[in-house]
């Protein structure tokens, strides 16, 4: 079995708002699933409509103690396990480590449900971060459905936030990864860079207030920009794909992104969330069943 995925990320919450979040069922309602019951340690359940295989609950809890909250969950037959762990890195940060095994990024190519996992917990990382600041959460993705279509509002002017979305430089700060981008009708949009060996196409662009791109079988992306009252309202779209295939796991991953790209265009002092390792730190203070 290949090495579990690993996250980190750093809140802007105590450590104590963050345990609460992950383990208060009615919190977890908001900012991860539609049902949540949880009684630690013998309970730990999430599911429903925006969950993975989440016609019924299928978590169990494996071990909680004051560092670690380990749960199995199994999808499509198969028993995986999730990890969620705590540091408390000054009153007001915490950083939230998160392991999942049984992710290959064959299954986001076969369509398997648990290709989608990494960036599923990419999205609800961001919306857990959202949740702590009080402030709308990004579009949880419907498992139920085909439709892929979001809107968010960006402090910002519409200029600033165009120009982030189509210079690669600034693309590649917001989103965490290089992405090259011929930003005219027909030029390439390179998730890796351009000398990545695979490009998409724009096949649409309005200068300013719309861009569209061609990914071949996973469908068209288009962001489309809007004033509103002073803000930036982005409206974000997936189509063209194959209904009976939804790509759900790409559809994740830029959702997701949208929370770098708000705060990238909203703070002066951007720094992302996502951490490349965990900081060494002093022992960990993390979840505790109670």
């Amino acid at each position: 079995m290949s090495e579990p995925m690993k996250l980190h990320a750093r809140l802007a919450a105590p450590i104590e708002a963050v345990r609460q979040a992950l383990t208060d069922a009615a919190e977890l309602r908001v900012w991860l699933a539609e049902h949540a019951e949880v009684e630690l340690p013998q309970r730990y359940e999430f599911w429903g409509r925006y969950t993975p295989d989440g016609d019924a609950p299928r978590q169990r809890p494996l071990h909680v103690d004051d560092e670690t909250l380990r749960f199995a969950w199994t999808l499509d037959g198969v028993e995986t396990t999730t990890e969620f762990r705590l540091r408390a890195e000054s009153a007001d940060s915490t950083i939230l480590s998160l392991s999942q095994s049984h992710w290959d990024f064959a299954d986001v190519i076969s369509g398997a449900i648990r290709g989608v996992l990494q960036t599923y917990w990419c999205l609800s990382t961001a919306n857990l971060a959202l949740h702590l600041e009080g402030a709308p959460l990004l579009p949880k993705i419907d498992f139920t459905s085909t439709e892929m279509r979001g809107e968010i509002l960006i402090d910002a002017p519409m200029a600033k936030v165009f120009t982030s979305l189509t210079d690669s430089e600034q693309a590649s700060a917001w989103f965490g990864h290089p992405i090259g981008i011929e930003p005219w009708v027909g030029g390439r949009y390179a998730m890796g860079g351009f000398e990545s060996g695979h490009a998409a196409k724009v096949v649409d662009l309005d200068p300013g207030r719309k861009v569209s791109v061609d990914w071949g079988p996973i469908g068209v992306t288009t962001w489309e920009l809007a004033e509103s009252h002073g803000k930036t309202k982005l409206t974000f779209v997936q189509s063209g794909f194959d209904e009976a295939h939804p790509p759900y796991a790409g559809w994740a991953g830029s959702l997701s992104g949208l929370y770098e790209l708000r705060r990238y265009n909203e703070l002066a002092d951007w720094q992302p969330m996502w951490l490349t390792e965990e900081p060494s730190a002093e022992p960990e203070t993390v979840i505790t069943a109670g």
